[in-house]
């Protein structure tokens, strides 16, 4: 079994911004010489998430209006209360999809759905550079 770690920095709107990663991450397994195993993406940090999505202009405003519905800007945070940032419903909205995900490796490609993107989504109330990390645990085709 082989370890592959790679990353890559994406800047951000902040603010629900929702950004396809799939070439980036695509790069990066075909760089890794593995044919079959697990791939993880993570971005570090309880304001940012990474997720799947049919990426395209109508799911990406129902993905941003959903979050809104789950959890408004406009409330009171006792997060806020404590730290004046305005960045409450970042965190929380974070907290529902999670910093990371794992895909098959088959045959030295990523299995993703045919309409299926992989999606980093910046929740946090200003702009920011995200660094997003892959890693491979895998099998070398040519071992």
């Amino acid at each position: 079994m082989a370890v592959y770690s790679a990353s890559f920095t994406i800047d951000t709107k902040g603010n629900a911004d929702i950004i396809d990663i799939t070439p980036e991450v695509s790069d990066i397994v075909n760089s890794s010489g593995l044919s079959d195993g697990i791939v993880l993406v993570y971005v570090p940090g309880s304001t940012s998430a990474i997720t799947t999505i049919e990426y395209e202009p109508g799911l990406v405003h129902d993905l941003k209006a959903a979050l809104e519905r789950l959890a408004p800007e406009g409330i009171v945070y006792q997060h806020n209360e404590k730290w004046h940032d305005g960045n409450g419903h970042s965190h929380i909205r974070a907290s529902f999809i999670g910093q990371g995900e794992s895909f098959p490796l088959i045959d030295g490609k990523l299995l993703l759905g045919t309409w299926q993107q992989i999606i980093l989504v910046d929740m946090d109330n200003r702009p920011r550079s995200r660094k997003v990390f892959v890693q491979i645990y895998g099998e070398n085709s040519y071992s």
